[in-house]
């Protein structure tokens, strides 16, 4: 693991938090996600999964988390399961976790080899009655690839057909939107991480850099600090910047240009998610400006909005309608389009089509049901935007947010976003 050791628990508790929500009898799986492979003998590096990582702080390939907290034997009520070192492995692959690695980063004291799981497994699923199996059940996820959970839960299916099976992710779901104090503070890790490349890019930045010298420096400070980047970096200038996930970043900075960088590091499996949108010159024009400053109102707007009670859809419509009035003054809408808007095509669609935010944490879009209310410990993304292909202009805005009860708090209150404030530290 790149980065430093994180308390153990972290993951006792989540794993305390899980056990309280599973019923008496119940059995509950995780597996590591799989190794996949790209061309010839290459294949990717592994990303930890996240449910294993909440459950256990484990990111080791073929990992099984099994969880029976009501087990007749204490020591079977967690075990942590594991690739078995050895002197083939530690010449070809390196390190992989000894039984004490593993205790010291999980707080899990039964720790056995994979060669021990089908046996152990059986005696638990003899005794369970309820089976809860994991899945990828985020709205948006691709399903074209098959898993690891999922190869296991057709397996298991296939050998014990007459158990109760249920999904595991309802309540992984729940659990994982709400952030303890621990993981809001490796989400602050990652916030300080991308403000430190940010704050570095603004110096590198003016006319004839190449988008893709920005995107080195970014991982320049983030490799550094023991960190990673979130999502594949958004460096998008001129008319690029109107493309909404623009992966490219090839394409030369040009003179009177802004550049949106979406951009987030990744600490310990905890993400950041990053929006800012700057003149390559050094300095915005008159109109760049009132975009910007239209864009930032709507986000600080948005952020207050954040409240514990809310519904994200609600939210969402809030932050549409004061985007309407902010295109009404840039001269983008007419009065008449509002009126011949619609409850689902409001007129500000044309120039800001995409939502308001997201939940976030161990995935960028992080799971959890956004059809509920915000709650105390939720953390929220905020990303109004306004793009206008016809001006080459696109700005986008972003901040991730800690709702409590007293109020949202701005993870990325000490990023400069104030127009003045960018474009004294670019100092062109």
């Amino acid at each position: 693991m790149r980065h430093a050791p994180i308390d153990p628990q972290l993951f006792v508790e989540n794993r305390e938090r899980l056990a309280r929500r599973l019923p008496t009898n119940a059995l509950a799986v995780v597996n590591a996600n799989d190794v996949l492979p790209t061309n010839a003998d290459g294949s990717l590096v592994m990303v930890p999964n996240s449910d294993l990582f909440y459950l256990a702080g484990i990111e080791q390939e073929e990992s099984i988390l099994v969880l029976a907290p009501t087990a007749f034997e204490p020591k079977q009520r967690e075990i942590l399961f594991l690739r078995e070192p050895s002197a083939h492995l530690k010449t070809w692959e390196g390190h992989k976790h000894s039984k004490e690695d593993a205790q010291k980063i999980s707080g899990i004291k039964t720790v056995k080899w994979l060669s021990d799981f089908p046996v152990i497994f059986r005696q638990l699923m003899c005794d369970a009655e309820l089976v809860f199996l994991n899945s990828n059940e985020h709205k948006r996820a691709a399903d074209t690839v098959g898993t690891r959970d999922e190869r296991f839960v057709r397996e298991t299916q296939a050998k014990f057909p007459l158990h109760q099976y249920h999904r595991l992710a309802r309540l992984m779901h729940e659990l994982r939107v709400v952030k303890s104090e621990r993981e809001v503070a490796l989400l602050r890790e990652a916030c300080a991480i991308t403000r430190a490349g940010f704050l570095r890019v603004l110096r590198k930045t003016k006319p004839g850099v190449n988008e893709c010298g920005l995107e080195a420096e970014f991982a320049h400070e983030f490799i550094r600090r023991r960190a990673k980047f979130a999502y594949n970096p958004i460096i998008a200038s001129g008319a690029n910047a109107c493309v909404l996930h623009y992966n490219q970043n090839d394409q030369p900075c040009k003179q009177g240009d802004l550049l949106l960088l979406d951009v987030g590091a990744s600490y310990a499996n905890y993400n950041a998610d990053l929006t800012r949108t700057i003149p390559v010159s050094g300095k915005f024009s008159k109109r760049q400006r009132a975009v910007y400053d239209a864009v930032l109102r709507v986000m600080r707007a948005s952020i207050a909005g954040a409240t514990v009670g809310k519904l994200s859809r609600d939210w969402l419509k809030e932050s549409q309608a004061m985007m309407n009035e902010e295109l009404l003054a840039l001269g983008l809408l007419r009065k008449s389009d509002l009126k011949k808007q619609t409850e689902d095509e409001p007129a500000c669609r044309k120039y800001f089509m995409h939502g308001l935010g997201h939940p976030l944490g161990l995935d960028v879009h992080d799971v959890g049901y956004t059809t509920q209310p915000f709650a105390p410990g939720w953390v929220l993304t905020v990303e109004p935007g306004i793009y206008i292909p016809d001006e080459q202009i696109g700005v986008r805005l972003e901040n991730d947010i800690f709702v409590t009860p007293d109020g949202p708090v701005d993870l990325m209150a000490d990023i400069p976003v104030e127009a003045d404030e960018i474009e004294a530290l670019m100092g062109h």
